[in-house]
């Protein structure tokens, strides 16, 4: 008897005896309304059966959808027969990733619509599940990031990186620092339009992710990636420090490398510092981070840190140790990339996201360990694996290559996060994260093509079992499943990868 395809892989999965539940328009949903909404929302889009939700205890025939505390966070069960589908969750979130699964084994029988018989047990691997969106290099409006947040919760990502400001744009409206949308927000590489989120606009994009169980993680990214904040306030940024390779490379794109206190529209990156020594810079940092503080409800807050190039190494460890200070002394707990790892005076809550690639090169891996052994954790983003604005193949007309060339969806599945990191285990993993830099990356339909199905890899690395500890855990297996949910992604509207690596089922 063969498994129904689910994505990411559960904990336990097994096909049950007997005939498989019957969906049709009369079929009754009773239970969470919210859980039930979802499932409504996600049954229409894939059936076109409008369903009817009701808030009573279920009676005979139907799908009940419930609460039961006392199991880990976000974890679930789906018991499945011809006469109930049963989810129940430990808390509302684990409701709704069993609403997610369910969602999934709908299938098509014949004329109707059903779902197999089954029984599934399932709880996270890793608390921190994350997508990071770049809407700084090019600008993406609310509905596009709501439009995402959808996507990635289907998948039980768990929490939204905004990449919130760098060298080519400022993207967050603050009243204490009102210049940086007045004169940083307007530009985006390649000379298009830029873009900002009121605070309005924030505020919505926090509390639509609440509503699928995502917390924001806003990024200021600093002392680095600067550039646009020197626009703004030129009284706060070094020159631009650039060498031979950039000015190439800015010759190569035909825009002008960068010029202090003038907006910026290429894609070097490196060469933007703030002032180390300026109290006036810690000041700023305050005002933007104590500010952003109070618009957001989750837990983090993200510094930055990556490729300050143009900062003294010396400067650089001063700076994030009280860059971080700042942010926990709000009572935030500071990320920073993995650069930032053995700066001495790094508040020690703060939490290491990695970049380097799945075998570490140039002492990377050491940096990031460096997090860990100062009793904080990490959060895996090997830019090989999980990057996911990498190239498919090298003449795909979107994304880069510079991190060991394209990225297969077979690349971006084979990798184990307790393998990256010498000396470390899953206690020291916080989780997983995968980041779509937007250098060419300017519409959701981009960003669609770009993640899907990659972005379903990096799930499975965040929420399923270690590699070896599942029969499912292998790319054999990932293969054929996510190859079942192309008519499921393509009833929601999105315009994935029809990857050749891929068999893809068609209705």
């Amino acid at each position: 008897m063969s498994l129904p395809s689910v994505v990411p892989a559960p904990s336990s999965i097994v096909a049950a005896d007997g005939a498989a539940f019957a969906l049709d328009a009369d079929t009754p949903i009773q239970g969470a309304r919210d859980a039930a909404a979802a499932l409504t929302a996600v049954v229409h889009a894939r059936t076109g059966l409008a369903l009817s939700p009701s808030t009573g205890s279920a009676t005979g025939r139907g799908i009940e959808l419930s609460v039961t505390p006392g199991g880990a966070a976000e974890s679930y069960r789906i018991e499945a027969d011809a006469a109930s589908v049963v989810v129940t969750g430990a808390d509302a979130a684990g409701l709704f990733y069993g609403v997610q699964t369910l969602s999934q084994l709908i299938a098509r029988k014949g004329d109707g619509w059903s779902v197999p018989a089954v029984v599934i047990e399932d709880a996270p691997r890793f608390a921190y599940r994350g997508v990071m969106l770049d809407v700084a290099r090019h600008f993406h409006p609310v509905e596009t990031v709501k439009a995402y947040i959808d996507r990635a919760a289907g998948l039980k990502f768990n929490a939204l990186h905004l990449h919130l400001s760098d060298d080519q744009g400022w993207r967050i409206q603050l009243d204490s620092r009102p210049k940086l949308t007045e004169l940083a927000s307007g530009t985006a590489v390649g000379g298009d339009p830029g873009g900002f989120y009121t605070k309005a606009d924030y505020r919505e994009i926090v509390e639509y992710a609440a509503s699928r169980h995502m917390i924001v993680v806003p990024e200021i990214d600093m002392p680095g990636h600067t550039h646009a904040v020197g626009v703004a306030y030129p009284e706060l940024a070094e020159a631009p420090v650039l060498t031979d390779q950039m000015t190439e490379q800015a010759r190569g794109e035909g825009i002008a490398a960068p010029v202090a206190g003038a907006p910026y529209e290429g894609t070097v990156v490196g060469f933007s510092s703030l002032k180390i020594h300026d109290e006036a810079t810690y000041d700023f940092i305050s005002d933007v981070f104590g500010e952003l503080a109070g618009m957001t409800p989750g837990p983090y807050l993200h510094l930055g840190g990556d490729e300050s190039l143009g900062t003294d190494p010396h400067d650089f460890a001063e700076f994030v140790a009280r860059a971080s200070s700042i942010i926990a002394d709000l009572g935030k707990t500071p990320i920073a990339w993995h650069e930032a790892g053995d700066a001495p005076g790094l508040a020690d809550t703060t939490i290491g996201q990695y970049w380097g690639f799945v075998t570490p090169t140039g002492g990377m891996d050491v940096t990031a360990k460096g997090f860990v052994d100062n009793g904080a954790q990490l959060i895996l983003s090997p830019a090989d694996a999980v990057y996911l604005d990498m190239k498919y193949s090298a003449d795909a007309p979107l994304g880069l290559t510079w991190a060991n060339g394209p990225t297969s969806v077979e690349r971006a599945y084979s990798w184990e996060p307790s393998d990256v990191i010498s000396g470390i285990d899953d206690s020291d993993i916080l989780g997983v994260e995968a980041p779509m830099w937007s250098e060419t990356i300017r519409t959701l339909d981009d960003i669609d093509e770009m993640a899907f199905p990659r972005i379903a890899a990096a799930a499975e690395a965040a929420w399923s079992p270690a590699t070896g500890r599942s029969d499912l855990r292998n790319w054999q297996s990932f293969r054929q499943r996510v190859g079942d949910l192309g008519p499921l992604w393509k009833s929601l509207g999105i315009h994935f990868h029809a990857s050749e690596e891929i068999p893809w089922t068609t209705e």
